[in-house]
C-alpha cells in the first residue's frame, strides 16, 4: 500500500550517453542532479541511471545516487523502475528505491522500500516524488 510522502525534488539531466546499441535495443545512461526535501530536510540528489528500450516502447532502468545534507549527512540509494513515454517525449517513470545511511536523522529510511514517480521533460527538467511502501 501507497504510505506517506517521504520527499520531493526538482533538478536537471546533467549528461546522457549511450552504453550498446547490440540487439536493437538501446542502453542509455543518464545522470540527474536535484533538490529537494527528504523526511522534512532539505537535500541534494545526484544520481546515475541506466534504462534500455524494450521492444514493446516501454523502458526498464536501474540506478544509484547519493542524497546529501548541508549538514553533511549522506543517505545512498538504489533502484529500478519501468518508464512510459508520453506524447511530448518526456519519460514517466514508476518503481522502488532502497535506501542505506549511518544518518540518525534518516535511520528509519534503511527499512523501508521507497515508490518513486520520476517525471523527465524532453528538455531534461524532472520532478520527482517518494512515497514510503507500507
Amino acid at each position: 500500500m501507497l504510505g506517506d510522502l517521504l520527499g520531493e525534488e526538482q533538478g536537471d539531466t546533467t549528461g546522457i550517453r549511450v552504453l550498446s546499441t547490440d540487439g536493437g535495443h538501446p542502453v542509455m545512461e543518464a545522470s540527474f542532479q536535484a533538490t529537494g526535501t527528504l523526511l522534512g530536510v532539505g537535500v541534494k540528489d545526484m544520481g546515475t541511471y541506466e534504462s534500455v528500450l524494450r521492444a514493446d516502447g516501454t523502458l526498464w532502468g536501474e540506478g544509484q545516487g547519493v542524497l546529501m545534507t548541508q549538514e553533511g549527512e549522506t543517505i545512498t540509494w538504489h533502484g529500478s523502475g519501468v518508464g512510459r513515454f508520453d506524447d511530448t517525449g518526456a519519460v514517466d517513470w514508476r518503481g522502488a528505491l532502497f535506501f542505506e545511511t549511518v544518518s540518525e536523522k534518516f535511520a528509519r529510511l534503511t527499512g523501508i522500500a521507497g515508490l518513486f514517480e520520476f517525471h523527465v521533460e524532453e528538455s531534461g527538467k524532472a520532478t520527482a516524488k517518494i512515497y514510503e511502501w507500507k
